[in-house]
């Protein structure tokens, strides 16, 4: 069987800290030293030593370093089957991987998840925003009700009520973007060291919240196209208990895929036998491409176990950082964690979204974004069937600005990635998504922005290059 690159130096490190050669605490060799030492790449290195992290034998510190595990590796029980692996969450920093937009007057981008600067209403916003300064004035620098303003919640409660989600005017709270959402939502069901079942893949963000919040995972496929595997979250539930799981149903990110209504309430089971939260990700559903706008699991909550969040980020503007959270039957302990995160929301963002949802402006924004996503979406999918080489999977989303590239298994990915640096392309790479290495031979494109011939030549390059 074909091993890793980085098992070279990792079974070294391996054998002399189980054989006492080297002690708790003591540092290891930098990334650096050892790209030098054994001619490695700088990521083969970094994967090297998440694997040691994994294991259990090797800890990392921020900005210090790599160290010897003070705390006894982990060891497999049988309470867990064999096709679910239970891992404890270790910081992955990939964050320049996933957010860090670059100088690019000469880059073509594709890995940053929100709307790109020429689809992004900016007209519409600025002007807003100084129609709000000038009828609001002063009263922008006090305090919001720290649940968020009456007045906007009411729009999002109708705008629900359109697609058949009640949502109650006690149980929404206003919060500073989805990550805030999800960062409460998470810490009103669990405790450090609970478990909660992710899709995965899972969008790097996710999982640092995981992180932050010390809890465990189990990691539940997401099929590109048959969606979240709710079978195995069952089986998964028969042997742990699982505190909640975490979803996004509609236009999942980065596969696209969308939950089927058998899915959903089946899923919806589970979590009633199980008594198990439901946090749900709704920040991509109002970006389908055709015909109506898909259902919410909050739609079909009877028991109030689903705590629904949405954002703006990923319909109008990432600079707008304003979501919100429908706790259901959490709401008294999501209440006193969002008071705890920052007693209010930015008013000026509150009364800008409040205004254009009274209106008709945000609808009409929708529709020429759409429009301009499904377009996007044809156009990648034709140009990596033509560039990328024979045995690459793609599956065209339905929704969302989200497409997932599996390349084939003997792809080179770091001539992959010296590729995407020679023709400066940007996408995110697989191995983000997961706590594992089983996506490092997958990467994401976004395709939220118009697609400039450059950019499309630069996809074709790096195919090409590949194919050659």
């Amino acid at each position: 069987m074909r091993g890793y690159k980085f098992e070279i130096f990792t079974a070294e490190i391996e054998r002399d800290i189980r054989e006492g050669v080297l002690k708790a605490g003591q540092k290891l060799p930098s990334v650096r030293m050892l790209k030098e030492r054994y001619q490695m790449s700088m990521s083969t290195i970094q994967k090297g030593y998440e694997h040691l992290v994994l294991l259990g034998l090797v800890e990392s510190i921020p900005q210090s370093g790599y160290f010897v595990s003070t705390r006894p590796a982990l060891i497999s029980t049988d309470r867990v089957s064999p096709l679910i692996v239970v891992h404890d969450p270790v910081f992955r920093n990939h964050l320049e991987a996933t957010t860090v937009r670059r100088d690019q007057r000469h880059q073509s981008a594709f890995h940053v998840a929100a709307p790109g600067d020429v689809v992004m209403p900016q007209k519409l916003l600025l002007r807003t925003m100084q129609q709000v300064v000038r009828e609001e004035g002063a009263g922008l620098l006090r305090y919001y009700p720290f649940d968020g303003d009456p007045e906007l919640k009411a729009k999002i409660m109708e705008r629900a009520a359109l697609y058949r989600t009640p949502i109650r005017m006690e149980e929404l709270i206003i919060t500073d973007g989805a990550l805030q959402a999800l960062h409460i939502a998470l810490a009103s069901v669990c405790e450090a060291g609970d478990l909660v079942a992710i899709e995965s893949p899972c969008v790097f963000s996710m999982l640092e919240v995981i992180r932050v919040l010390r809890l465990k995972v189990i990691e539940i496929p997401v099929d590109a196209q048959e969606g979240f595997d709710v079978d195995m979250l069952q089986r998964a539930c028969d042997k742990n208990a699982i505190k909640a799981v975490i979803v996004t149903p509609n236009y999942h990110n980065p596969t696209g895929t969308i939950l089927s209504h058998a899915q959903r309430e089946a899923l919806l089971a589970v979590a009633d036998r199980y008594d198990m939260a439901i946090i749900e990700n709704d920040v991509y559903g109002d970006l389908g491409f055709h015909g109506q706008r898909p259902l919410p699991l909050k739609a079909l909550d009877k028991r109030g176990l689903v705590l629904s969040y949405s954002s703006y980020a990923k319909t109008v503007s990432p600079g707008i950082r304003l979501g919100w959270l429908a706790a259901g039957r959490f709401t008294e302990r999501a209440e006193q964690i969002k008071f705890t995160l920052g007693s209010t929301v930015s008013p000026i963002y509150q009364e800008v979204m409040k205004r254009l949802l009274s209106g008709t402006s945000y609808d009409r924004h929708l529709r020429a974004f759409k429009m301009q996503l499904a377009k996007n979406a044809y156009q990648v999918t034709h140009i990596l069937a033509d560039s990328f080489p024979k045995g690459t999977s793609f599956v065209t989303p339905s929704g969302g600005f989200n497409g997932w590239v599996k390349l084939p298994k003997d792809t080179d990915m770091d001539l992959f990635y010296r590729q995407c640096e020679k023709w400066r392309v940007q996408f995110t790479p697989g191995y983000t998504f997961s706590f594992s290495t089983q996506y490092d031979s997958c990467f994401r494109i976004v395709f939220a922005d118009r697609l400039s011939a450059q950019k499309i030549e630069a996809i074709r390059a790096v195919g090409q290059a590949m194919g050659a």
